[in-house]
């Protein structure tokens, strides 16, 4: 039988151990101990915790983003997780994913690819469906808003130019800049990305609206349509 956490030292009991030394001292499992407050009979919060990280055994090494996609069903699976403490860790994941995001995004100015990607990287390069997203600037390049234009499916995401332009005119936007993730996480542009940028490009053209940019978010790597454009053959 496993010793109960009671029966710990208590500068190895989670709780006690996050006050004296910091979370920042504690493991991933601890620190999911804290989330799910109590083990079975058999096993103690940090025992249970473990499975819980066991679930990622063929990710990254101490890289807990897979939690963000594990399902309430697939978290209840284990002993001595049910349906309110699957929740709680969905909540904390989401929690963590919000907070990756800057405060303020419409103080950003935008002077590179790699200010876009930034902008992005976190939020996307786990996600298992392409999400485009629309950045809508000043004349100065400075964010005013930022607009979830489509989600679609694990290889593709619909872009077409009224959806995306309506929401530039709405606010009367000189210049926009497109984003979408792979999640292969290769962000490599395919040829139809490159056909849907120039239908964009040329249709905001006539509005007066400039796409400026088009990027795609990968694994920690990015790529940029106008600056990796192919010529066709």
């Amino acid at each position: 039988m496993s010793i109960k956490m009671k029966e710990m030292p208590i500068s190895e009991r989670p709780y006690e151990k996050l006050e004296m030394y910091g979370a920042k001292n504690l493991s991933n499992s601890e620190l999911l101990a804290i989330i799910i407050k109590t083990g079975t009979k058999e096993e103690t919060s940090v025992e249970v915790a473990k499975k819980i990280i066991n679930l990622g055994k063929n990710n990254k090494v101490n890289d807990l983003r897979f939690l963000q996609d594990i399902s309430i069903e697939e978290f209840m699976q284990i002993k001595g997780i049910g349906k309110v403490k699957a929740i709680q860790l969905l909540a904390v994941c989401e929690l963590a994913k919000r907070m990756s995001r800057p405060i303020d995004f419409t103080k950003i100015k935008i002077k590179s690819t790699k200010d876009v990607a930034d902008l992005f990287m976190e939020e996307l390069k786990y996600e298992k469906r392409e999400i485009a997203k629309l950045i809508i600037l000043n004349s100065k390049n400075i964010v005013q808003k930022i607009v979830d234009i489509s989600t679609g499916s694990t290889s593709y995401a619909v872009l077409e130019p009224k959806d995306i332009l309506v929401e530039a005119v709405k606010v009367g936007a000189p210049k926009i800049i497109l984003v979408h993730n792979h999640p292969s996480g290769d962000p490599t542009p395919s040829q139809q990305d490159y056909q849907v940028t120039d239908r964009i490009y040329d249709a905001a053209d006539v509005m007066g609206i400039r796409l400026i940019d088009h990027v795609v978010i990968g694994d920690n790597k990015f790529e940029s349509l106008f600056s990796n454009r192919k010529d066709d053959d």
